[in-house]
């Protein structure tokens, strides 16, 4: 456990400029103390760690320094420049660029995975995730607008972690408005704003690190769909995520959001029925009705 952690805190260092050891001890949930052992440990292994006191003050790796890439396989090389190239996709690429240079690594190492963490909307992204990531390393409160179902609020959050979850980015952070952890959209927040309110890190309740959780599938769908929709599913669910029949394919999932299941139904035209829950059949009748009259006039 100790070594993986010491990888993991190298990990970082080698990412960000410059971290706490406050920041080290909540990500790797153990206290300070420890970090503090496993940074001496890191320089006895010949990695030269610098700590900085003061105001904005922290460990980093020294300027200028490059790790033996020699220590890694060529297969983990690999992995690691692919890995990092997807966050490039997002992100600086300055600070990728010189992550690679310290690995000793360059974009001509063989990478058989291209991963590309960007969408349409990746300027507006990045715009997002760089000062999210500031804000993090110097744990200060983040203001933005954010849009969803009733409309929009202003909210204020501390945040901890930007997580890419179900093909979307989100930032998790501890919501001052509702006291309570919560999970934003980043394609859903904007008008950020870094406010320079510093504080103090809080104990993330374990239940509450499984992202998945902040996900609550309440909408219990049953439907069937026509047979030449069978490559939609499996794009989407898998080859075992319906059962084939006579009347068409059989397809029962969970959802979060009823809005989107609803859209998600009406793009399948007359080739879905939905069996159950029936106030979603309700759902895309009004809705359809809507668009209909939308054309009326």
């Amino acid at each position: 456990m100790k070594l993986d952690r010491m990888l993991g805190i190298l990990n970082i260092l080698l990412q960000y400029d410059r971290v706490t050891a406050p920041f080290l001890a909540q990500k790797f949930e153990v206290n300070r103390r420890t970090i503090n052992r496993d940074i001496d440990a890191l320089c006895q292994a010949g990695i030269p760690i610098v700590t900085h006191q003061g105001a904005g003050g922290g460990i980093s790796i020294a300027e200028g320094f490059k790790l033996d890439k020699n220590i890694f396989t060529a297969g983990e090389l690999s992995g690691i420049v692919a890995a990092l190239k997807g966050i490039g996709s997002v992100s600086e690429q300055a600070g990728i660029e010189r992550t690679l240079d310290k690995l000793g690594a360059s974009s001509s190492v063989a990478q058989p995975i291209s991963i590309d963490l960007a969408s349409y909307y990746k300027e507006d992204l990045t715009a997002k995730i760089e000062p999210i990531k500031k804000a993090i390393q110097g744990q200060q409160v983040i203001e933005f607008d954010y849009y969803y179902s009733k409309g929009k609020s202003r909210r204020r959050i501390e945040p901890y972690i930007v997580v890419f979850q179900w093909s979307s980015w989100y930032v998790f952070g501890y919501c001052l408005e509702r006291q309570d952890w919560r999970m934003f959209k980043l394609n859903r927040l904007w008008e950020l704003c870094v406010t320079g309110e510093t504080f103090a890190m809080r104990e993330i309740p374990p239940e509450r690190r499984d992202f998945d959780s902040h996900f609550v599938d309440d909408i219990h769908l049953a439907a069937l769909f026509n047979h030449a929709e069978k490559y939609r599913l499996i794009d989407s669910y898998g080859p075992d995520g319906f059962h084939e029949t006579e009347e068409g394919l059989y397809f029962e999932f969970p959802f979060t959001n009823r809005g989107h299941l609803v859209s998600w139904l009406l793009s399948f035209g007359a080739n879905v029925k939905v069996l159950k829950p029936l106030y979603i059949v309700d759902d895309i009748r009004t809705a359809a009705k809507d668009i209909l009259t939308n054309y009326e006039t």
